[in-house]
């Protein structure tokens, strides 16, 4: 599965996975057009090659307790392997991190940061972040409300990218 490409069938899988994880096998096969055994084969073929990496709950932030996200651009000192690998590493094993990305361009990490007050980001920033050897600066952005957030990715059919 790894080494061939996904075919529309595959990707019509993947965005009702996306859609709906907890759908059964014969509804899944039922909506991309498959009997259940082969859509079956498929999903486990998905999952074997890391396409489908798992399945989880989406929850609402706020309602339990999480209202505040806050997006930190991160500066290091110094863009060396070991400290870039060392900055990972930490963040990886702070909850309150839900999104890091390594960047180009003025700052070198930007995170998403879920709290449930200003005491308790201001708590992570003395507690962690400033503690991290390496980070230079720290800018701040509080998101005042959300537009839009999804866990689905923009899957386009083989066909339809033809026809474009």
């Amino acid at each position: 599965m790894a080494d061939r490409k996904l075919d529309d069938i595959d990707r019509r899988i993947l965005a009702a996975l996306q859609a709906d994880g907890r759908m059964t096998a014969q509804q899944l096969a039922d909506r991309v057009g498959l009997s259940p055994s082969p859509c079956a084969r498929r999903v486990r073929l998905l999952e074997e090659a890391g396409i489908v990496k798992g399945y989880v709950a989406v929850i609402d932030q706020a309602k339990v307790g999480l209202p505040i996200s806050v997006f930190a651009s991160v500066k290091l000192e110094r863009q060396r392997e070991d400290d870039l690998d060392r900055f990972s590493q930490a963040v990886a094993r702070w909850p309150e991190v839900v999104d890091c990305y390594l960047m180009t361009g003025q700052r070198d990490y930007l995170l998403r940061i879920v709290v449930g007050d200003l005491e308790s980001y201001e708590r992570f920033i003395k507690d962690k972040l400033t503690r991290l050897d390496g980070v230079a600066s720290i800018e701040s952005s509080f998101a005042l409300g959300q537009v839009k957030r999804s866990n689905a990715l923009p899957i386009p059919l083989l066909a339809s990218k033809r026809a474009e």
